[in-house]
């Protein structure tokens, strides 16, 4: 691999410094309106996330990587002068080069892809489709002379529906030879003049995520539903069981209910060693929605937690908590985790509590070892 180089020797000190200087104010007008591109595509992403998610979506991380559009831009930058660069290698400089947080670069799909990875590998993708970067080995790419010019002549980059009208033309020919299979497959002609492009405005695997979290919230709805109209004694089951689910009690499951009458205060126990000298406390509410656990309830758990000698223990609810039982339990001593209706949904659904899977669906790529 070739790797990028940034300072060239110039032919003399005058000529560098002149060249420095006009590079640093090209820079400079470029890193502005790639801000300005990357905060109108977030703003881009909440608005569809609005529009698919519900209130009382799951709980997800908030999608802070930007658009692949606006990602354009800095992946031609990294390649401009002409170096050939990996594509793991390109894909995180573009994303520094587009500033994006430590927590954006640590976010990932729910195969376990790196986010940003996935959308400069989309930004890859379409600029060999428009001839801007060529392969000339496996996994590197480099900029040609087309990308050069493109980039001189639109450092302000790309948004969706530029994107969308700049790009198509290129993908028309693959979406003639797509709609000839789908004819030939189906015995129709009808397919042959229909024409479809995919830049839309989310990329296939984030559409498919976006699916998904959809159908998680409608599951997890259903999920509180039917939690909060069960028996106590179920619910108390069921968290018990969801704890063993995410690992606690260890492979022997050692975990119990012991709600009802007499119960001290608490609704289930999780033995984290065989003898039980360690041991987790669980207080389960099932209240309806916007019915909020108040403080008095978690000092009332915290007393039930001294007066069997623990220091940690969990409350579920099925609804949520007020700010003051939230404050009181990170101030007191005792650990105490609070955990409300959209994490239970999202954690029931995480570890396969009250859930199954239905259908299964296999994305593909191109197994570049195979051409090695």
């Amino acid at each position: 691999m070739t790797n990028p180089v940034h300072d060239r020797r110039a032919c003399s000190t005058g000529t560098a410094k002149r060249k420095a200087s006009i590079a640093l104010n090209r820079d400079a007008a470029r890193a502005l309106a790639r801000r300005r591109a990357i905060e109108q595509s977030a703003a881009t992403v909440r608005s569809v996330e609005g529009k698919q998610l519900s209130d009382n979506a799951v709980e997800m991380d908030a999608d802070e990587v930007p658009i692949w559009p606006a990602l354009v831009v800095p992946v031609l930058e990294e390649l401009r002068n002409g170096s050939t660069w990996h594509r793991k290698d390109l894909a995180r400089a573009a994303a520094h080069r587009a500033g994006l947080s430590e927590v954006a670069l640590g976010q990932t799909l729910q195969s376990g892809q790196l986010r940003y990875q996935h959308r400069v590998g989309w930004v890859l993708s379409h600029l060999s489709k428009a001839g801007w970067v060529e392969r000339p080995e496996r996994a590197h790419y480099r900029i040609t002379s087309a990308g050069q010019e493109w980039l001189d002549t639109n450092p302000q980059g790309l948004d969706y529906s530029s994107a969308r009208e700049l790009l198509a033309p290129f993908w028309e020919e693959d979406n003639k030879r797509a709609a000839a299979k789908r004819a030939s497959a189906s015995g129709s002609t009808q397919g042959l003049v229909e024409s479809t492009t995919p830049i839309n405005d989310l990329d296939p695997v984030d559409q498919i995520e976006h699916g998904i979290a959809r159908i998680h919230t409608e599951v997890g709805d259903a999920l509180l539903e039917r939690l909060r109209n069960s028996h106590p004694d179920f619910f108390e089951e069921a968290v018990v069981a969801l704890l063993l689910a995410m690992g606690y009690g260890g492979a022997e499951q050692r975990g119990r209910r012991i709600g009802g009458t007499g119960d001290g205060g608490v609704d289930g126990v999780i033995d984290q060693d065989p003898l039980g000298l360690e041991q987790i406390y669980i207080q389960a509410k099932r209240y309806a929605h916007g019915s909020n656990v108040g403080r008095e309830a978690i000092q009332a758990f915290v007393g039930a937690l001294h007066g069997v000698g623990a220091s940690r223990g969990v409350f579920i609810t099925t609804s949520g908590f007020s700010s003051g039982a939230k404050e009181y339990a990170r101030a007191v001593q005792s650990r105490i985790i609070l955990i409300d209706a959209e994490r239970l949904a999202t954690l029931m659904i995480k570890y396969g509590v009250g859930v199954q899977s239905k259908d299964t669906y296999v994305t593909v790529e191109l197994d570049e070892d195979f051409f090695a």
